[in-house]
Order: structure tokens, then C-alpha cells, then sequence
């Protein structure tokens, strides 16, 4: 009895190439991966493992479907990428000889590296080196929110055969303007440009709004969160906010498999207008709980990457830092009661406990921020610190009230 596979042909030895959490190299006997789940997933392949641009694409397999999914792709020299098989008759022909590839030539799908004994791996046949390895399970939570309507709009293709992107694939907000040069020339190689959702983070208040009203919006964007919402409908279920989820869960996938920089740009942004509302979280508790679940599901896969997917030192974790401090904050402020907001407190809880284990950072306002500090002499000298006044709003950074003629 076969299960739904995908077929990988033609590719060169040594080629990289991954699927979902798992990346490998392959050798000349591999021929593509069986036993797929039912569910969205990734493929995505580079000429090197190492300085080469990825291509990738997005396919589905149903639950139910007889008889089971076979997708064929084949190795293209020239564009250095995996492209579909278009020929009906190749297509009958490899379900026809399927039988004759399925033990030795398909590796079984898993998401983490096969033991050092024993045991098929995904490269070769015969074990495999793992570099994103991880439990099944977490694939289904970081594509919880996926769909193909999502993943149509942002990669701008109509099925599994158009749903494409590489490394150097850009949305319009983050592409360079070189002075002088218009947008098409400016751009050395042509590139499919992505759709996201438009996140405006310098203007989170309604047209018009004047005052007061605009200081609010910049303060609380709740109102930037409900339009961007509004602007995307609703996403699988009908859920509210699911749109804006399953592009948090899409970009950070594209930044892991493929290291694409608008991605992580549109990642942030997206945190960015998240971690800063203030009247949304009372009234979409739930949903503010699940992002600040899904986030922590995210940090966990940043160190399948060998030295990290991103730098969390203090200089570059300040970003995430500072909204995960402001977003603690909000919630002792918009929860009056100790009672109130214990589902998006609670995952706020196991979130913090895992940034301050993983990378020693402290979310509470509580720390020593002056001292005295005793010297190898014998001296002791008053110190203070002032590397966080950013963001605790501090120092140059405290607020100030200015008078307007």
C-alpha cells in the first residue's frame, strides 16, 4: 500500500535540500520522500549547502485521497531549482514504476536527524545529517494557520504549482531605491514579489484622526491591528485575526528554511504592531494568547540552526526585548485584576521563563539599576546602569510634556 510522496528527481549529489523542520544532503540514490502527513509543507533545495540562493515551494497533501498524492519535480540545470513535471505520460510512468523506488530510492518523511544506528535517512537511504531536526508536532503548530488562500496571496501563485519563492524574493516595502534608478532597474535579478499584508507602523491611527486621537493610536494600535484584520478577512474557521497568524507562521518558516530578509522584516513587523496593543488585548484575549504561544514555538526553532537563526545577544535582541518588557507591562495595565487575563498572563509566564533560561533576559521591571561596586583595591564606587533606559524609559528616553503655543 503507497502513501502520499513527492518525488525529487534529477537532483546532483551534495545537493542541499530540505523538507519542513529537516535539511540534508543528498546522494545519488535519493530519489524523493514517502510517507507524508496529511497537511502543508516545504520543500526547498540549494545548489551548496552554503552560498547558494534557495528555491522552495509550498504543496498540501489532503487527509483523505485515493488514489494517494504523488507530486513530481525535477531537478532544472540552468535555473538551478526543482521545477513540476508537466508531461502526462512521464507522470503515468513514475506512478507506474513507483513500486521499483519505493524502498530504496524514497527516504520515509520525519522532522528530526535518524539515530546514528539503524534506521533509513532522508539524504541517502542510510542514515542522514539533520540540521533543523524537531518533532513532527511542531510542524502542525508553526502551519496551524496556513491556507491556500494565504499562501496564494503571498507568494502570488494559484496552487501548489505556482506556490514558489526563494531566498532573494522581496516585498515591495523592503526593496532598496538606489537614487537615480527606477524600481525595475535597480533590481539586478528578477524576482517574484511577495504580497504581505500592509503593516504601516508609522501611522497607527484612522485618517483624518487629529490630537488626542492620533496620540492614542500611536500609543495603543489597536486600532492598526483591527484594520489590518479587517483589510484580510478572516482565516481558516473564520477565525479572527487568523490571516495575520498564518503570515507570522509563513514568514518565519521563509526566514528558517530560506534565510529571506523581507520576511523577517514582515515577521517583525507584525510583532511590532502585536505586542503594542493595549484595548485588543482585553477584548481578543484569547487570540493574543495563542501569538504569544506561537512565538515561543518559533524561539524554540531558532537554535536548530547551528549558532542560531538570530542574534539575541542584548544589541540584537533589543527589538523583541523591549516588546515583550512593553507587552508585560500592558497587561498589569489593561487587567485591573489579578483574576483577569489569565490565559494571555499565563503564556506571557511561559514565554518569559523560557527567553530568561535561553538567552538570561529579565522581562520584569524589578532589577538592580544602581549599586556600589567594590574594586580589586579595596575601593567602592557608585555605578549605574544605563544600557536599558530605552527601554524602561528612562533617562533621555523618558517622556516629556511639551507646551504648543
Amino acid at each position: 500500500m503507497t502513501t502520499p510522496a513527492i518525488l525529487l528527481l534529477d537532483l546532483p549529489p551534495t545537493t542541499l535540500c530540505g523538507i519542513d523542520l529537516l535539511s540534508f544532503t543528498t546522494s545519488p540514490r535519493f530519489r524523493g520522500i514517502k510517507d507524508l502527513p496529511p497537511g502543508f509543507h516545504f520543500v526547498f533545495t540549494g545548489a551548496t549547502p552554503s552560498l547558494s540562493i534557495r528555491h522552495g515551494f509550498w504543496f498540501h497533501i489532503p487527509a483523505h485521497s485515493h488514489p494517494a498524492p504523488l507530486l513530481v519535480r525535477k531537478w532544472d540545470a540552468s535555473r538551478e531549482e526543482l521545477v513540476p513535471e508537466t508531461d502526462d505520460a512521464a507522470l503515468l510512468r513514475w506512478r507506474a514504476n513507483l513500486g521499483a523506488l519505493w524502498k530504496e530510492g524514497l527516504a520515509p518523511y520525519r522532522q528530526s536527524a535518524a539515530p546514528a544506528t539503524g534506521g533509513q535517512g532522508a539524504g541517502d537511504g542510510h542514515g542522514g545529517e539533520g540540521e533543523l531536526g524537531g518533532e513532527v508536532r511542531d510542524w502542525g503548530g508553526l502551519t496551524s494557520h496556513v491556507t491556500p488562500a494565504l499562501l496564494s496571496r503571498i507568494t502570488g501563485g494559484s496552487d501548489d504549482a505556482h506556490w514558489t519563492l526563494t531566498s532573494a524574493s522581496c516585498a515591495k516595502q523592503d526593496r532598496d531605491e538606489i537614487p537615480g534608478l527606477s524600481g525595475e532597474e535597480s533590481v539586478l535579478v528578477e524576482e517574484k514579489e511577495l504580497g504581505f499584508l500592509k503593516v504601516d507602523l508609522t501611522r497607527t491611527w484612522r485618517e483624518g484622526a487629529v490630537g488626542r486621537e492620533r496620540t492614542e493610536g500611536a500609543m495603543d494600535r489597536s486600532w492598526a491591528l483591527e484594520e489590518v484584520v479587517r483589510g484580510s478577512g478572516n482565516g481558516r474557521g473564520g477565525e479572527w485575526g487568523g490571516e495575520v497568524v498564518g503570515e507570522m507562521q509563513v514568514c518565519f518558516l521563509m526566514v528558517l528554511a530560506l534565510a529571506n530578509y523581507s520576511c523577517m522584516e514582515q515577521w517583525k513587523r507584525i510583532l511590532g504592531l502585536v505586542f503594542t496593543c493595549k484595548r485588543a488585548v482585553v477584548e481578543k484575549e484569547g487570540w493574543f494568547a495563542g501569538v504569544v504561544a506561537l512565538l515561543r514555538t518559533q524561539l524554540k526553532r531558532c537554535e536548530d540552526v547551528e549558532g542560531g537563526l538570530f542574534d539575541f545577544s542584548d544589541e540584537g535582541g533589543t527589538l523583541l526585548k523591549r516588546l515583550l518588557k512593553a507587552f508585560k507591562r500592558t497587561l498589569d495595565e489593561v487587567f485591573e485584576n489579578a483574576d483577569d487575563g489569565m490565559k494571555v498572563k499565563e503564556e506571557v509566564e511561559e514565554l518569559e521563563a523560557f527567553v530568561k533560561a535561553e538567552y538570561g533576559w529579565n522581562l520584569s521591571d524589578s532589577y538592580v539599576r544602581r549599586g556600589m561596586l567594590e574594586l580589586e583595591d579595596g575601593e567602592r564606587v557608585e555605578m549605574e546602569m544605563n544600557e536599558l533606559e530605552g527601554e524602561d524609559e528612562r533617562g533621555e528616553y523618558a517622556p516629556v510634556i511639551v507646551e504648543l503655543d
